[in-house]
């Protein structure tokens, strides 16, 4: 599962620069203003010799000195891109993009102590953290970083009234989708949505008896709503390739982790549930206490 991520890191990083160098646009998107183009540019060797081979080496061999050269070059990169960030008063897409990479090679290298079960059983406590969960993650994933799609690619909203009114039921549902899914993961798990705060006990009941993660697929119409009220291609491909991180790299570790707490009982869920299509029909298995 690891190599995967790593593999997909190594061609994400290539595809970029890829991006860089066949589209003006993209390019300067990505610039810092009043920083030459040479000093941008020079980032291509560390970028290509330090991050993207080495990414790609660790995919095909299991090394923890890799693991931490990477972080280190990650977060090296996250400082230099703050600084310039701070220094032009712009380039925040380039900053943003470097601590979503750190973030990701954190994730990587510790995530055996990131998916933890929650201490608490207080519905209210519990409540409370998701609460504070969401508002975090959807100002920053539904506000912020489109916010900053949109300032460093100057988009303007083209889309139709009827392609409006189609983003507001679309992102209605959707937040309704991930707000319920989290309200019965509070009730009737004992825990929050958050990994280093899981239920207790197993949800197969409310939108989980349907799809393994509605969460998920919320999320994911979320962000396919804001792109169609903006009309934009580029918060389309960021949602998609968040969908896509999330399915091929954070899916197979969170699921590991439910096998390992629930065995069976999550066993003949996964087996009865599908990930994305949604089962009509009743709970898959009566749930144990």
């Amino acid at each position: 599962m690891k190599g995967t991520a790593y593999l997909v890191q190594g061609a994400l990083i290539s595809l970029w620069w890829l991006g860089l160098a066949i589209s003006d646009d993209f390019y300067n998107a990505f610039q810092f203003p009043e920083i030459s183009k040479v000093a941008f540019n020079s980032f291509l060797a560390p970028d290509i010799l330090i991050i993207t081979f080495l990414s790609i080496l660790r995919a095909y061999k299991t090394s923890r000195d890799l693991e931490l050269i990477i972080l280190g070059g990650f977060a090296y990169g996250c400082l230099y891109c703050l600084n310039a960030s701070i220094l032009s008063s712009g380039g925040y897409l380039s900053t943003t993009i470097m601590f979503l990479g750190l973030f990701y090679n954190l994730f990587l290298v510790y995530q055996s102590g990131l998916f933890r079960e929650s201490r608490s059983r207080n519905p209210l406590t519990n409540a409370l953290k998701t609460i504070l969960q969401i508002l975090s993650v959807w100002s920053i994933t539904l506000i912020l970083f489109p916010w900053i799609i949109i300032d460093a690619f100057e988009i303007e909203t083209t889309s139709s009234q009827a392609i409006k009114i189609l983003s507001y039921i679309i992102f209605v549902f959707s937040s309704i989708l991930g707000l319920s899914s989290a309200y019965v993961l509070v009730k009737y798990g004992n825990g929050t949505p958050l990994p280093a705060d899981q239920t207790q006990k197993l949800v197969v009941i409310g939108s989980y008896k349907y799809v393994r993660n509605p969460m998920a697929i919320a999320g994911m119409g979320q962000g396919l709503a804001i792109s169609l009220y903006f009309g934009s291609i580029h918060i389309l491909i960021y949602t998609i390739i968040g969908g896509l991180l999330w399915h091929i790299v954070v899916r197979p570790i969170e699921e590991k982790n439910m096998f390992k707490r629930f065995g069976k009982d999550y066993q003949m869920y996964h087996e009865k549930v599908k990930l994305w299509t949604p089962k009509f029909g009743k709970t898959p298995y009566k749930m144990h206490n």
